[in-house]
């Protein structure tokens, strides 16, 4: 790969070296791979919650659940964010789980192999049940 182009013609080309690089556009390893399929959030039912070592040099357990996704059965596991939403969120509950987002669609931070959060349980959001706004409803 060479250096970038430079001067007053060089417009075109580097608009084609954007395309060209997009995560998109270079592979369809993302859409083919991602079992959201492309899309920004899924719908989800817990399958069970469990906890995942963080990588070195943290050894905090990070809660997680294990999901299934509505729309194409494809199981994966999800990040729990905020402090005691491991309670909120049971087995059997429906959860909107959507891409955490770190570089490059990848996982973030210590958690490994975790690309996904969940946002949603019961259609409430799981921030708004942290902080005490809503009360969890039953199903």
């Amino acid at each position: 790969m060479g250096k970038k182009t430079k001067g007053l013609g060089a417009a075109k080309k580097l608009r084609g070296r954007r395309v060209q690089f997009k995560l998109g556009v270079r592979s369809k390893l993302k859409r083919r791979y991602d079992p959201l399929a492309g899309a920004s959030q899924a719908k989800a039912i817990v399958l069970e919650k469990i906890q995942v070592e963080a990588k070195q040099p943290n050894s905090a357990m990070r809660k997680c659940a294990r999901v299934q996704l509505v729309k194409n059965g494809k199981q994966i596991t999800a990040f729990m964010p905020g402090d005691g939403a491991q309670k909120l969120i049971n087995e059997h509950d429906e959860v909107i789980i959507e891409c955490i987002g770190g570089k490059m669609g990848r996982a973030k931070g210590d958690l490994p192999c975790i690309r996904w959060q969940v946002i949603m349980v019961n259609d409430q959001s799981l921030d708004a049940l942290l902080h005490g706004k809503l009360e969890k409803a039953r199903r």
